[in-house]
């Protein structure tokens, strides 16, 4: 999207707050602080079970094969053949810059 100056800056502006205001996510029932003893309450009086029902957890491959249909484990190529983790590469931590002298 292309924007002439006058309009991006309105835009942008929408989101600047004038002097004293706050964000609104940092108070009520959502702030960090009282969130976790909030919520349980409003859940109580909106007549849903307090504490909140366990999702169960996914891999990323399970989540990935029911929201696209791709099966990761599948040969992207002819999709019969199975493909198996044979080994994992070692994860780098940041490496220091190289001297090229």
């Amino acid at each position: 999207m292309t924007l002439d100056a006058e309009e991006f800056i309105r835009r942008f502006l929408l989101h600047v707050l004038v002097d004293g205001f706050m964000r609104i996510r940092h108070f009520g029932f959502l702030a960090n602080r009282t969130k976790k003893h909030a919520l349980p309450q409003c859940r109580k009086l909106l007549g849903l079970i307090p504490a909140l029902p366990q999702i169960p957890k996914r891999s990323a491959q399970e989540l990935l094969r029911e929201l696209t249909g791709n099966d990761l484990s599948r040969c992207p190529r002819c999709q019969k053949g199975t493909m198996i983790v044979v080994g994992d590469l070692p994860r780098i931590a940041h490496s220091p810059q190289w001297d090229s002298s």
